[in-house]
């Protein structure tokens, strides 16, 4: 099987906030699929609406900067038609993946999974009320499982 158009890969990485793990996800597979020379979509959204239109938390735009990584987003929630819009839908946890799929429609076209199902299989654990460290893990953990993600839908030569 050969791999996809690039153009027509779009990506939802899912937190439940939208302000740590997906926003730093999508910035972190979204320079990953560049270097790669990979022009695919990449959005983030949180299964609550608490944060709905606030800027990542400070610490994980720190991460990303320190790191020369772009990051620019807005939380914002999940809705029915982002399982129609994107091809693939990846979870930061468990709890957020059992989220995702009570509200996948009928009418969805997209794989929805756990993010580290692509790689080990295991969560990105939610740094928010811990060290600075944990945004540094999230970042090294976002990283590998960008380059697992992009491996498993292109193949590793991309």
């Amino acid at each position: 099987m050969s791999a996809p158009n690039p153009q027509d890969v779009k990506v939802l990485v899912v937190c439940l906030g939208n302000i740590c793990r997906s926003p730093m996800g999508e910035a972190v597979l979204q320079h990953t699929a560049k270097q790669r020379g990979l022009d695919i979509t990449v959005d983030s959204a949180g299964t609550a609406g608490y944060h709905v239109g606030d800027e990542p938390d400070e610490r994980t735009t720190a991460v990303c900067k320190k790191n020369n990584v772009p990051i620019d987003s807005l939380a914002r929630q999940v809705s029915t038609s982002d399982f129609v819009k994107f091809t693939h839908i990846l979870a930061a946890d468990e709890n957020n993946l059992k989220h995702l799929q009570s509200m996948k429609p009928s009418n969805s076209t997209a794989t929805v999974s756990l993010w580290g199902s692509y790689l080990d299989g295991k969560p990105i654990p939610d740094p928010y009320y811990g060290r600075a460290s944990g945004f540094d893990d999230c970042f090294k953990q976002c990283v590998r499982l960008s380059d697992a993600f992009l491996d498993d839908v292109f193949g590793k030569e991309n």
